[in-house]
C-alpha cells in the first residue's frame, strides 16, 4: 500500500462516546475504578452528557439516553474500549481500585506478548480492557504482522509485583499519559471490515485470526482498532441503541484529514464535513469521527 493511502504514523485514538440509561452508575465506575476524572458536564437536548478523562484530556463521553434499548449480544457495536496506562504501577493501582467496586464484573486476563491486559464489564455490560504495553523493541514482527497471543496473568501476582503505595495508599486516579489505546468492535464479517478500515480509512493490517478477527493500526502500533465476529457473525447495520455512540480518531493535521476524506468518498462512503472534523459510519453503522490535532 502506498504511504498516501495510509493514516499517518501520529494517528491516535480519541474519546469514545457511550450511550447509557444508567449514568449515575457509570460515572462512579469509571472514576473510582478506572481512575478517570470528571472534566465537564453539559445538557444536550435535555439529556446529561458527562466527559471523563485525565489531566484535562477527555477519554470517555457518557451520554444519557434513557429511551434507548440495550444492544443484543449478537449486534454489531462495541466489543471493548481499551484504556492504556503508561506504567505497570498505574495499571496495578487500577486493578486494586476495580477490585473494590461493588459487584464488579471481572472478565479475565491476557498476556498478549505486546501487552498485559485485564478485562471487565461496566455496569451496562460494555467491555472494558485495562492494559499496559510491553516495550516496542520486544514486539516480534513477521511479514508486516505482529505476534500476539493470550496467556494467563495471575492478577494477585501482578499487583504484588507492580503496586506502588504512596503516603495516602493506592493512587485514586489514573496518571497523565493514560489514554484510549485501542477500540475493539463487533462486526458482521472480517473481509468487509478489511475493505473499510484498511483500504478505505487507511489503517495498516497488523494481525488477523483467520476470518474471525482483524487488527489494524497506524505507525506500527500493535493495534489501534480491532474487529471480530465472535458473537456477531452476519450482523447487519445497527439501530440506535445503548452502548457505543461513536469512536473518535485523532489525525495530526488538516492534510491527513483531507486525505482520509478523499479515500473514503472515492470508495462511496458518505462523509459529513463541518470544516473541523469528518463524520461517517462503517458498514455496520458504527459511527466514527476523524479530528485533526493541529
Amino acid at each position: 500500500m502506498h504511504s498516501n493511502d495510509l493514516l499517518p504514523a501520529a494517528t491516535a485514538m480519541g474519546p469514545v462516546m457511550l450511550k447509557t440509561a444508567t449514568l449515575s452508575a457509570l460515572v462512579p465506575w469509571y472514576t473510582a475504578g478506572v481512575g478517570l476524572e470528571p472534566i465537564a458536564e453539559r445538557q444536550v437536548g435535555g439529556r446529561r452528557v458527562v466527559e471523563l478523562g485525565v489531566g484535562g484530556r477527555v477519554l470517555l463521553v457518557l451520554e444519557e439516553a434513557p429511551d434507548l434499548r440495550g444492544p443484543n449480544p449478537s449486534d454489531a457495536g462495541l466489543f471493548h474500549t481499551a484504556i492504556l496506562y503508561p506504567t505497570h504501577a498505574a495499571l496495578a493501582a487500577a486493578i486494586v481500585r476495580m477490585s473494590q467496586q461493588p459487584g464488579v464484573r471481572f472478565a479475565g486476563t491476557g498476556d498478549h506478548a505486546v501487552s498485559e491486559a485485564f478485562y471487565f464489564a461496566d455496569p451496562d455490560g460494555n467491555g472494558v480492557e485495562l492494559y499496559v504495553d510491553r516495550p516496542r523493541e520486544t514486539w516480534t514482527w513477521r511479514d508486516g504482522h505482529v505476534h500476539m497471543t493470550t496467556e494467563y496473568i495471575d492478577p494477585n501476582a501482578f499487583v504484588q509485583q507492580h503496586l506502588e503505595r504512596g503516603a495516602f495508599g493506592v493512587a485514586q486516579t489514573a496518571p497523565v499519559g493514560a489514554t484510549v489505546g485501542h477500540v475493539h468492535l463487533q462486526v458482521g464479517d472480517v473481509a468487509t471490515a478489511r475493505d473499510f478500515y484498511v483500504d478505505a480509512l487507511g489503517f495498516a493490517e497488523t494481525a488477523a485470526l483467520g476470518n474471525t478477527a482483524l487488527f489494524v493500526s497506524a505507525g506500527g502500533y500493535h493495534h489501534h482498532m480491532a474487529m471480530n465476529v465472535w458473537n456477531s457473525r452476519g450482523a447487519g447495520r445497527r439501530v440506535d441503541s445503548l452502548g457505543l455512540g461513536r469512536v473518535e480518531i485523532a489525525v495530526p493535521d488538516a492534510e491527513a484529514l483531507g486525505a482520509a476524506r478523499e479515500r473514503l468518498t472515492a470508495r462511496g462512503v458518505a462523509v459529513a464535513d463541518d470544516g473541523a472534523a469528518i463524520r461517517f459510519e462503517d458498514p455496520w453503522a458504527n459511527r466514527i469521527t476523524l479530528t485533526p490535532v493541529g
